[in-house]
């Protein structure tokens, strides 16, 4: 599968080996005076130890790589002590991949009596860690955008969960209707397929067009689902698209995909991307195909 994995310049790497502690799951090691990663199973892609590099030497790819596991990142780190593992946890944490941190703490509880320290305090000093709310209940999964891969720096494609109430009452003297959108970003481009708004969600892959002739999408169709959006006609490079989509079915095992597209013929696409998904995954999962008239109305709504 394709997925963000670190890559080495050896020719600007000195080998001084700060990158190294920084490196929590031990995916990197100095062999031959150069820094290596001699585990893609255990490289989770975040950066951590990019800031730490002074040559500049460590960037980040998307590349075909194993799965990261977490779980055998765990098992390897928990003879490197409490403080690494709050370390690794606290960093998955910061990067908002709450699939990871959860297999984590899942191995603590099931390895307690295996440890050489208090598994519950360490997960209680996890959670408390960087607890923080922004204005309208948005919570932004990594605080440090600057540094983090996915965002390249770049506001408008920082991860961020908006959390809603469970039940939005519109009143009848309102004017406007509540936005049901709990992420952000939603383009397909910029959404990474492992943020934690896709684990074990119903996705809905929409057209760029579909959101603007429908009055009543949010209420009717987004409500309670992850969104991502792209147009198989304007959009370049959309194999990557198909990757995404795997990875979004392998990894973050969403439940099911509904695929909302306008009644023009290219809009196709964006069912044969998924299609294209499906046979490439090892799981399967149930896809809902819509089609939207031009004025709005739902022509056609089946599973297939």
């Amino acid at each position: 599968m394709k997925r963000d994995i670190l890559k080495i310049d050896e020719e600007l790497c000195n080998g001084c080996g700060q990158c190294v502690p920084n490196c929590h799951e031990g995916a990197l090691q100095i062999i031959d005076g150069k820094v290596r990663l001699v585990s893609e199973l255990m490289c989770d892609g975040l950066g951590a130890c990019i800031g730490h590099c002074p040559e500049g030497a460590i960037t980040i790819e998307t590349r075909e790589a194993e799965p990261y596991n977490e779980a055998l990142v765990m098992s390897k780190m928990k003879d490197k002590g409490k403080n690494t593992i709050i370390a690794h946890m606290k960093h998955l944490k910061d990067h908002g991949e709450t699939g990871f941190l959860q297999d984590a703490v899942m191995f603590l509880r099931t390895n307690k009596t295996d440890l050489g320290f208090d598994a519950d305090a360490v997960i209680r000093e996890v959670h408390n860690h960087g607890n923080m709310t922004v204005a309208a209940g948005v919570h932004v999964a990594h605080q440090n955008s600057a540094n983090h891969h996915n965002e390249g720096g770049c506001p408008g494609s920082r991860t961020m969960v908006i959390e809603k109430p469970d039940s939005q009452v519109l009143s009848s003297e309102s004017s406007s209707q509540p936005s049901e959108l709990r992420q952000w970003p939603v383009q397909m481009h910029l959404v990474n397929p492992n943020a934690p708004y896709f684990r074990n969600s119903d996705l809905l892959l929409a057209a760029d067009c579909v959101a603007f002739s429908m009055g009543g999408f949010h209420s009717n169709h987004l409500r309670g689902k992850s969104l991502a959006i792209a147009c198989p006609k304007l959009d370049q490079g959309t194999d990557s698209y198909v990757d995404k989509l795997t990875a979004m079915i392998d990894i973050s095992k969403v439940n099911t995909i509904t695929v909302m597209m306008m009644e023009v013929p290219c809009c196709g696409g964006l069912l044969q991307m998924v299609n294209a998904a499906l046979a490439k995954a090892s799981r399967k999962v149930p896809v809902k195909k819509m089609i939207v008239g031009i004025s709005g109305e739902v022509l056609q709504e089946e599973w297939v």
